[in-house]
This record gives C-alpha cells, sequence and structure tokens, in this order.
C-alpha cells in the first residue's frame, strides 16, 4: 500500500458538510429592483393613452 493514503471517507463527509452547509452569499442576496419595471409600465399607459387620444381626436 502506498505511503500517501487517504482515506476517502474523509473526503466524502467533508463533501457532504460542504454540500449541506447554506451559501452565504445566497442568503445576503437582495431582491432586484422593481423601479424599472414601474417606471416601464408607466410609461406604456402614457404612451397607450396618447394614442387614444390622438385616435379619438
Amino acid at each position: 500500500m502506498a505511503e500517501n493514503y487517504t482515506d476517502p471517507s474523509g473526503n466524502t463527509a467533508q463533501f457532504r458538510a460542504f454540500v449541506e452547509s447554506p451559501e452565504p452569499a445566497a442568503a445576503a442576496a437582495e431582491a432586484p429592483s422593481r423601479l424599472p419595471l414601474i417606471a416601464g409600465i408607466g410609461v406604456a399607459v402614457v404612451v397607450i393613452a396618447l394614442v387614444v387620444w390622438l385616435a379619438l381626436a
């Protein structure tokens, strides 16, 4: 047997601990801003209202 034998069960346990641990980056991630969505909807409403107003005028 080789002198540098590494027990694979130690590596497996470390891997399982890694997989089961929560990721700090995922926990600290914030939801994206909704401001562009709200602004886009507002602009769309204004454009549609302008088109309807011009069509009826």
